[in-house]
């Protein structure tokens, strides 16, 4: 869903990165929106894509007032990093995943412009979070992008419910952490995890590691012992006798 500049148009119009407007909500929607970005960009760290929260998304060229700022956007297939903002037409790819941290106050707009919005975009996946189980029930909704052709024989895209948690385009199981989404590996079943378990696991690592250390070190001091005292007993009775 894209459009050409205006024909009286003769220079690119400016997009703005900001609005002024706060990141969040509250603090758990800015906890959770800040701890899915980082995830989701580790876990994608290496391939050709780019994770972004917050930022501007506009959709239609030379038309700056179109314009959303999904809480995260997954986007496939385009140069890894960060952007102020970003614009359909000069990357060339539309969000594959879009999350939006919810509320009571931003249900309708989250419910019905959005998600007509993303749908006819071509986002594949839309995931809405409420981490304080304001109006979702278990607080996590997925859907996915389903074709159909209408009565005029026209393709539309519509949103089915995702019943399962599992997001296909990732290759993640999501399931509801308290105030968090908790990400899981598809093929192994393994977990994602935020800074906190990342430094925690960091830690744990390390004593194990110097536990390692410290138990080599004393089977070394120990087998030294042990050779100090046979060296003396052959000093003073020779040979120990075989068999």
């Amino acid at each position: 869903m894209t459009a050409l500049t205006p024909a009286n148009q003769t220079t690119e119009p400016f997009y703005p990165s900001g609005d002024g407007e706060p990141v969040a909500e509250t603090f758990d929607h800015l906890y959770a929106l800040l701890i899915t970005l980082e995830v989701l960009r580790q876990y994608l760290a290496g391939q050709r894509a780019t994770v972004l929260g917050n930022q501007f998304l506009y959709y239609a060229q030379g038309f700056p007032r179109l314009r959303l700022a999904p809480d995260i956007m997954v986007i496939f297939n385009v140069e890894p990093g960060g952007r102020d903002n970003y614009k359909i037409w000069e990357e060339g790819q539309v969000p594959s995943v879009i999350f939006e941290i919810t509320s009571e106050s931003t249900r309708e707009k989250d419910e019905t412009f959005k998600k007509t919005l993303y749908a006819q975009l071509g986002v594949q996946e839309y995931w809405q979070f409420d981490p304080k189980g304001e109006w979702i029930p278990g607080q996590l909704r997925g859907h996915t992008l389903h074709e159909f052709i209408n009565s005029d024989g026209e393709p539309e895209f519509v949103y089915e419910s995702i019943e399962d948690g599992k997001s296909q385009v990732l290759q993640l199981q999501l399931v509801v952490e308290g105030r968090l989404i908790g990400f899981y590996r598809l093929d192994t079943g393994e977990k994602l995890l935020v800074p906190d378990e990342l430094a925690e696991a960091l830690q744990q690592e390390t004593q194990a590691r110097q536990q390692e250390a410290q138990a080599r070190q004393q089977a070394e001091t120990r087998a030294a012992e042990l050779e100090a005292r046979l060296a003396q007993y052959r000093e003073q009775f020779g040979e120990l006798p075989e068999g």
